[in-house]
């Protein structure tokens, strides 16, 4: 019987597959949460809710409210120098969409409205907030090839802050998680991008709580250096 639970990386949710439930189990909403560090942070938290179970296939809902900051130069320079800022955004989403369910696995397309807060800080100060409105588009697919892999892809198109996420990952049943390779992209209007390559351990937990522990190389575009990121995310039904 397959299952579709939520969880959430670094600005995106991801279908993740689980055996946390008990086969007569009827749950309608999971709670979900993550943080993303590294050349920057994320973190944040929402929730997967349908009308009846959320592993069924139906019309679901997903909620969701982050913040995170990175560092950026300055645009111009300062005193002689190119002073070094603090971008802190924070963001909220809640999407309405549908959930195929296949024999392979679950396909999930969603769409709503977000908003997003930001400000840049330095030099002793914050500059001005500015407030943005806009439609995201976000898919979700989770395959399991065979008995013992796992297989997700995401990927979130938001028009707020004009910004795009996408996610892979595959992985093989080993020590009661699927355990493989991942890669990860984000970028967004300011020209900033991101890119991780890395791997992780999805769908390992204690009860009920389940969790992906993710960890790798991560490349920014802003700084044009290579850093490590470790990543964690948790999901619980009610």
């Amino acid at each position: 019987m397959t299952r579709c639970l939520a969880g959430i990386g670094a600005s995106s949710l991801c279908c993740l597959a689980s055996p946390a439930f008990a086969k007569d189990d009827a749950v309608s909403t999971v709670l979900f949460g993550s943080m993303d560090t590294g050349t920057s942070v994320f973190a944040g938290g929402g929730f997967k809710a349908a009308p009846e179970r959320v592993d069924r296939e139906g019309f679901a809902i997903l909620g969701m409210v982050g913040a995170g900051a990175r560092r950026e130069q300055a645009p111009a320079l300062v005193n002689g120098t190119l002073p070094t800022l603090v971008r802190i955004t924070g963001l909220a989403a809640l999407l309405g969409g549908y959930q195929f369910f296949f024999d392979w696995g679950v396909l999930g397309l969603f769409a709503g409205p977000e908003a997003s807060v930001e400000t840049l800080t330095g030099n002793g100060g914050f500059g001005v907030a500015e407030t943005r409105f806009g439609a995201r588009l976000q898919g979700e697919l989770w395959a399991r090839p065979s008995e013992n892999t796992l297989t997700t892809v995401t990927v979130v198109l938001g028009s707020a802050r004009w910004d795009a996420y996408g996610r892979v990952s595959a992985g093989y049943r080993l020590f009661g998680a699927y355990l493989g390779p991942e890669a990860a992209a984000y970028a967004d209007r300011t020209g900033y991008g991101r890119f991780n390559l890395g791997l992780h351990a999805t769908d390992f937990g204690f009860g009920a709580f389940r969790f992906r522990l993710s960890a790798g190389c991560s490349y920014e575009s802003e700084t044009r250096r290579l850093g490590p990121y470790l990543a964690v995310a948790g999901w619980v039904p009610l």
